[in-house]
């Protein structure tokens, strides 16, 4: 097959990507990993002419029909590019760690799939992304269905009246250059990993099939199922939604209220609450008319009373670690395998919860932490200095929120939604972040709202002083003692208050340390330095008032191009306790130990 130029099959229907298909997983869907053609287009040739005016721009003489008209005028057309004769890449995969030439490359690459699929008939087709990196916009066939930004969340365009039975061709163009007004923004200490990082599968549905719901205890109710279910293409005389959850006995049937939504509560005293130490999921089944979709829900409370964090009506203490979505390569992780590998050495830690920093991780993460019982903190990526002040960049940063939370509302694993991460006090900001969290409560009132923040000091005594606490259910925080400041010989002395009356989680703390490198406990970047950073941090840490868990920064080593020290750094951040070769530190153990002590008697 020969493809013209990339302006020349553009057409202008196209927006912003669709309302989120739920629950991918367990779809009728065809996978469209695997090799696919690359472009790299630094210039961005195939984008813009050379006046930069974009070649499928919505109005103006710059659209593929005046550019169709020119090239029927002119027989011989110029054609500078072949996908079929250019190069392949895996997908899902980052064109960083795949391709030596392009490591630190940040622009736009072009990727291109062929395939053939016949849709069945009263069937609709959906493309599902889950997740590019950073902005994708996306053709088919020579039509644009989109755009999304944002390079950690799902999203998905219907494809049903452009989908041929043979020769589609889809291309999506990848931009990962960072900017000032992306979430994130310019500055960030991990990897830019571009392209298309995870899944991309076709889904098929019936004409009107199950898009969304949201299946969990109601809050502060332990015996009382609640939520919601949302009919696409909702017919009027489809009355009638069910959830049967078989173990449980029941059976519901819901009618259908406005725009094919139905809400329920089911009151059930039979349920066997889901714990790191009993991690128990039900079969539910979600049907209407012929579509049934099955899923794997456990069930759970998680509130605060006062300075305790409350599980299933119990005082819990959060034994954790912070976690990159990176594999043993040093790229993006993206198979079930990544995530085993990441949540077993958490579970060898000892811990019962994990932070995925700074950004949505895949959905294998969460859904293997239901599986296998470690309760999960999630982030969008507010992290550091991103422009508070530009409703664009809000709008962007709440997107990726709703889509975060869409996804994983039904992972009862995740008790905990992060707005932020270390961002500087100012009025805009606080607005920014308050907005977030009022979006959030709105979408899921059921779990805990956070964020980590940072910390002040007066000689030896440290607290947080942040309005946005206030409206936070964990006060959370990063502190870095003994490594980006302050003395570890004081940690027993310093003093911590709080004048917030909330569960206390110090969100990140660690040193770096070379692997294998030894010496004495004074010396930066050794595996003595960082066992004694841990084992004076960790005093300190259980003298804080209302502490109530903590997740040191971090499990693994991770590239970032912040961490340029030759033979030490190599452009990792070396604060793991495990290297990015997969060998333990020696505070590894040290954290291990504490939190043996830390587990509750049984």
């Amino acid at each position: 097959m020969r493809i013209l130029i990339l302006f020349f099959l553009f057409t202008t229907t196209f927006g912003l990507s669709q309302e989120l298909i739920t629950n991918v997983p367990n779809r009728v869907t065809t996978s469209l990993n695997g090799e696919w053609n690359y472009i790299v287009d630094q210039y961005e040739t195939g984008y813009y002419s050379f006046h930069r005016d974009a070649y499928d721009q919505q109005n103006g003489v710059h659209n593929a029909a005046y550019y169709n008209n020119y090239h029927a005028q002119n027989k011989q057309e110029l054609v500078e590019y072949d996908f079929d004769k250019s190069p392949t890449i895996t997908i899902p995969g980052d064109w960083n760690s795949q391709k030596d030439y392009l490591f630190y490359y940040e622009g736009t690459v072009w990727f291109k799939k062929s395939f053939d699929y016949d849709v069945k008939e009263n069937k609709r087709l959906f493309v599902y992304f889950g997740a590019v990196n950073y902005k994708a916009e996306v053709y088919l066939n020579g039509k644009k269905l989109g755009v999304h930004e944002g390079g950690f969340t799902p999203f998905n365009f219907e494809v049903s009246s452009i989908i041929k039975a043979k020769n589609n061709f889809l291309v999506v163009k990848v931009d990962n250059v960072r900017r000032k007004e992306g979430v994130p923004t310019l500055n960030t200490d991990w990897f830019n990993y571009g392209g298309i990082t995870r899944d991309v599968v076709l889904i098929e549905e019936p004409k009107s099939f199950i898009q969304d719901y949201f299946i969990q205890l109601k809050k502060e109710e332990e015996n009382t199922i609640s939520g919601f279910v949302k009919i696409n293409n909702f017919y009027k005389n489809d009355e009638f939604v069910t959830i049967k959850i078989p173990e449980l006995k029941i059976n519901f049937k819901g009618k259908m209220g406005t725009y094919g939504k139905v809400n329920f509560e089911i009151v059930n005293k039979k349920i066997q609450y889901w714990s790191p130490e009993n991690p128990k999921l039900y079969e539910v089944f979600v049907a209407h008319n012929n579509h049934i979709l099955k899923d794997n829900i456990g069930f759970r409370t998680i509130a605060t009373k006062d300075s305790k964090i409350i599980l299933n009506g119990k005082p819990i203490f959060l034994r954790g670690i912070s976690i990159h979505e990176e594999n043993a390569k040093g790229g993006r992780a993206n198979t079930e395998s990544d995530a085993l590998r990441l949540l077993t050495w958490a579970k060898e830690l000892g811990c019962n919860y994990v932070r995925l920093a700074h950004y949505p991780h895949n959905e294998n993460m969460v859904r293997l932490a239901d599986k296998i019982g470690l309760m999960v903190w999630e982030e969008i990526p507010v992290y550091w200095t991103v422009d508070f002040t530009n409703l664009g960049t809000y709008k962007n940063a709440e997107n990726q929120l709703v889509e975060m939370i869409g996804r994983d509302k039904n992972r009862c694993a995740t008790i905990i939604w992060s707005m932020a991460n270390e961002t500087p006090i100012s009025e805009a900001r606080n607005t920014f972040i308050n907005n977030l969290n009022t979006k959030a409560r709105t979408l899921d009132n059921t779990r805990l709202i956070s964020a980590a923040l940072l910390t002040k000091s007066d000689k030896l005594n440290s607290y947080v002083d942040d309005v946005i606490a206030e409206k936070l259910d964990i006060v959370a925080f990063n502190e870095y003692l003994g490594w980006y400041g302050g003395n570890l010989e004081d940690a027993e002395k310093i003093q911590w208050t709080s004048k917030y009356n909330k569960p206390v989680v110090v969100s990140e703390f660690g040193g770096d340390a070379k692997q294998g490198l030894h010496g004495l406990k004074n010396e930066r970047w050794t595996e003595e330095f960082q066992e004694y950073l841990y084992i004076q941090n960790l005093k300190m840490i259980e003298k804080i008032p209302n502490i109530s868990g903590l997740s040191p920064w971090i499990l693994v080593d991770f590239r970032s191009p912040r961490r340029l020290l030759p033979e030490i750094q190599d452009g990792y951040n070396r604060k793991g306790l495990i290297s990015n070769d997969g060998n333990k530190k020696k505070a590894f153990f040290v954290l291990k130990d504490f939190y043996e002590k830390h587990k509750p008697a049984k």
